[in-house]
């Protein structure tokens, strides 16, 4: 995992042993939620090691958690990108549009053309319902995104589901088949939501 820990003085993990842990959990270790348990104990201020218990948190279902670690994997390194990024979409898909607004924030300082960048802009957009806007960036940013090809297939997720409420005429909106107020934007990121959480 890179970046995001320049200028912390607390004991970090070996990269040698974080990445065969990354290794392991992606082969489905029956036993990794123990071994990620155990390193984070060892390493509580590891931002990486934090931000990985919130990811595996949040794929199992346990949102009160994952918010809590996504959250502190921020204040410890607040220039983990990837961890600021995710954080904002798992707000999003929560139902905090503002609050993804304001932890998107400092990604505006990285450089033109970031794909986290790009990915955050289009999100800004989908929070509009800004469709086509939406889809341009986060095609723009899985064009430049080699660092992180999974998030690829999650922007890509968003962007089949865009272009499915593209396809939705007006007269024919989402919002006038439900007993309750709900934009589509709201909708699609529900099921986005749901979706990232039973394929994880």
């Amino acid at each position: 995992m890179k970046g995001g820990t320049r200028g912390l003085v607390m004991q970090l993990c070996s990269d040698e042993k974080l990445n065969q842990l990354v290794e392991d959990l992606q082969s489905g270790e029956p036993n990794g939620v123990e071994r990620l348990s155990s390193l984070l104990q060892s390493y509580p201020d590891d931002p990486r090691i934090v931000f990985m218990m919130a990811s595996m948190l949040a794929s199992q279902g346990d949102l009160v958690n994952a918010h809590k670690y996504f959250g502190r994997a921020i204040e410890i390194a607040p220039d983990l990108h990837i961890a600021r990024f995710q954080f904002g979409l798992f707000q999003l898909t929560s139902g905090e549009s503002n609050a993804a607004l304001k932890t998107w924030a400092l990604l505006d300082t990285l450089p033109e053309g970031h794909y986290l960048k790009l990915f955050a802009t289009g999100l800004r957009h989908l929070i509009r319902d800004e469709f086509d806007d939406c889809v341009r960036l986060l095609q723009e940013g899985i064009s430049v995104n080699d660092e992180n090809l999974p998030l690829n297939g999650d922007m890509q997720m968003l962007i089949d589901r865009c272009r499915d409420q593209l396809a939705v005429a007006p007269e024919n909106a989402v919002a006038e088949e439900t007993s309750e107020e709900q934009s589509a934007t709201s909708i699609l990121l529900k099921q986005f939501g749901d979706g990232r959480t039973t394929r994880h």
